[in-house]
């Protein structure tokens, strides 16, 4: 009897340390896992996850390479901890998943920052500016959310700020929801819905690079920004970023950024409008 008890009480402890192991101890013990900034030092690589088809600011170029604003600054971030970049490629929907499995230890996504989001992982300061926008074809050029009627739809990508604001304010408006900004563009383009909802940084530059479509409604809802994100409780890196954000502030190096990602795309007249400097919104 006491040697099955022994052979017990050995297989729960190897159970435990086995539980221990997969959560790791970076770990705020709801499942959600975790890299402290030396542990991503010691392991020489951060896993940085980025948009892969949301040019200009997060895709992959005909190298095979991942380019855009966000890479841009993951390439700076991985260079200052002197560690190298694994870049996976994530969606709309699954960016807070990828925080809290451990898949990311960064989220550099074109992540718009709301309260509820902030419940789930922890938002650095912010590096760009961003509100919603409304394109639709130049055959019906939609300026007001009145003139969609009850037979259209409005494209919107799942997980989006603009998905989350049409169905808490227009819940009558019916949606046409895809998972990837690129079937999303490319049913658009086709003809599906009567206008696609998205960041108005996204529409402007559809509009911009296909002639026959309009951004008629520029702004819509509140005005927001776009941070980078962490796992929630990991404030060893959450401290390291926001420390990163103002000192590269100091260089104008969002600025670099733009003009080495953006220009093509929105011109230097968009420049101030999109740029976060330093962690600090200008006052408007």
């Amino acid at each position: 009897m006491k040697h099955t008890l022994k052979k017990v009480g050995a297989l729960l402890l190897g159970l435990t340390l086995a539980a221990f192991t997969l959560v790791g101890c970076g770990s705020n013990g709801d499942k959600t896992v975790y890299r402290t900034v030396d542990e991503i030092k010691d392991k020489g690589t951060i896993n940085i996850g980025v948009f892969s088809d949301k040019s200009p600011f997060g895709y992959v170029d005909e190298n095979g390479q991942y380019q855009g604003y966000d890479v841009y600054f993951g390439n700076r971030i991985g260079a200052d901890l002197g560690v190298k970049i694994n870049y996976v490629s994530t969606e709309a929907a699954n960016r807070i998943e990828y925080l809290q499995t451990g898949k990311v230890d960064i989220i550099l996504a074109n992540f718009t920052v709301t309260e509820k989001r902030a419940e789930e992982v922890d938002f650095t300061l912010p590096y760009m500016n961003v509100a919603l926008g409304v394109v639709s074809p130049d055959s019906r050029v939609i300026t007001s959310l009145d003139e969609i009627g009850p037979d259209d739809q409005v494209i919107v990508i799942s997980g989006t700020t603009a998905e989350t604001y049409l169905e808490e304010t227009h819940p009558e408006i019916k949606l046409q929801k895809y998972d990837a900004y690129a079937e999303a563009k490319t049913a658009f383009e086709n003809g599906n819905g009567c206008a696609w909802a998205n960041d108005n940084t996204e529409v402007i530059a559809f509009a911009i690079e296909n002639p026959g479509f309009t951004v008629g409604i520029p702004s819509l809802g509140s005005a927001d920004t776009i941070a980078a994100a962490v796992t929630k409780g990991n404030a060893t890196l959450l401290d390291w970023l926001n420390n990163e954000i103002v000192e590269l502030g100091k260089e104008n190096f969002f600025h670099a950024d733009s003009e080495a990602t953006l220009l093509d795309t929105y011109g230097k007249d968009y420049e101030d409008t999109l740029v976060v400097e330093g962690g600090v919104v200008a006052a408007k």
